[in-house]
């Protein structure tokens, strides 16, 4: 194929994916942080975190759809314009044609092995934060006023009528038990403010009183101050609160091979894995099936100098149908049977069979084509 063409189909369908590939994470994203997120979210400054930890995983899932119908719709168009009858004419093979779409595949193929090994897993966990610190209240511009909030395991409970700033409350109450000493406290303030640091937050009360009860039920102590600081465990300036536990999605690839764990020790956390690995080294590769078999379906279906229509929408409903089978069985089905990974890779290598099987089949007609005229011409007239 001449260079210029090569260059000019490639860019076509590099950027007609790039764009697919945005309108399918567009909305799957938005609904996603939605859906997890509430209107405070935004205001506490948890809306970039929850985006970087879902846009990468999803990019790497939808990726290998978007190549696949952005070939589709690229090959439907030259077969409708007469196109692919002119690059037959420039006696290029059916595989030759294949060349630009199978470039833009491998590079969308090493894209999504780059996103699922490397870049998703390093940033899916900031999702998993911003729903702890959501769940556990730990972001205090995420607090509403009359309402109380317990932390510490419920050895604390704060309480404040309305914000003044973006950071000061007014009317704040205080409630908390410490087993050390064993004596609760109550604690009440006309003025509070939350102040961040690396560690976390400190909360400075202002113009209140503290009134300590003793466990054993001796004198009620109560002192009265201008200003006093409080150490609380929430959100601070050094990221997101930590969580107790870590997924088998954020393990980079080598870590997560290397953390394979053993079906008889813990079959859940088994099935997680094999579940991720089915995600993490099939979808990647879809990008390059789903362009080889758009091709091949379009350029059979479809007749070379037009006609495309049935090929278009044959395959733009089967890209998207093989795509959702093997996302699903690999998300849902291994996860219930680790074995049915099998299954998955069975699916894709499927898929590469009968691409090739159509391309090639297409390939012997036009060498067939080809070769009619030259032994035309070199049989002798008839006398």
């Amino acid at each position: 194929m001449p260079r210029l063409l090569f260059f000019y189909l490639s860019k076509r369908i590099a950027i007609a994916a790039l764009v697919i590939a945005a309108g399918l994470c567009f909305p799957v994203v938005m609904t996603a942080l939605f859906h997890q997120l509430p209107p405070a979210a935004i205001r506490g400054g948890l809306l970039m975190p929850a985006l970087l930890g879902t846009l990468p995983t999803v990019l790497y899932i939808a990726l290998p759809m978007a190549v696949g119908v952005a070939v589709a719709l690229e090959f439907s168009r030259m077969s409708a314009d007469g196109m692919i009858a002119v690059l037959y004419s420039l006696r290029l093979s059916a595989w030759a044609i294949t060349l630009p779409s199978a470039f833009v595949a491998l590079v969308a193929v090493g894209a999504g092995y780059w996103l699922s090994s490397i870049f998703a897993p390093a940033h899916v966990g900031e999702m998993h934060d911003v729903i702890y610190v959501i769940r556990n209240s730990l972001n205090h511009r995420m607090l509403e006023p009359a309402q109380f909030y317990t932390f510490d395991n419920g050895t604390r409970t704060i309480y404040f009528r309305r914000w003044r700033s973006a950071d000061v409350v007014s009317g704040m109450f205080i409630h908390q038990f410490s087993a050390e000493k064993s004596e609760e406290q109550i604690i009440t303030a006309a003025e509070a403010e939350f102040r961040r640091n690396a560690n976390g937050v400190v909360l400075i009360l202002s113009n209140g009183s503290i009134e300590t009860l003793p466990a054993d039920g001796s004198t009620i102590r109560t002192a009265h101050f201008d200003e006093y600081a409080m150490p609380i465990n929430m959100q601070g300036t050094g990221g997101l609160p930590q969580r107790s536990w870590r997924g088998v999605f954020e393990m980079p690839l080598l870590e997560f091979f290397r953390e394979r764990p053993l079906p008889t020790v813990d079959p859940h956390r088994f099935a997680e894995w094999m579940s991720e690995a089915a995600k993490r080294c099939g979808i990647p590769f879809l990008a390059l099936t789903h362009a080889l078999l758009a091709i091949g379906l379009v350029l059979n279906l479809a007749s070379a100098s037009g006609r495309a229509a049935a090929a278009t929408t044959v395959t733009l409903l089967a890209i998207p149908l093989i795509h959702v089978a093997i996302l699903v069985s690999a998300e849902t089905l291994v996860r219930q049977d680790p074995r049915l990974i099998f299954v998955v890779g069975l699916a894709i290598v499927a898929e590469l069979a009968a691409a090739i099987f159509l391309i090639e089949r297409q390939n012997a007609n036009f060498a067939l084509a080809k070769d009619m005229p030259a032994k035309n011409m070199a049989a002798p007239p008839l006398r």
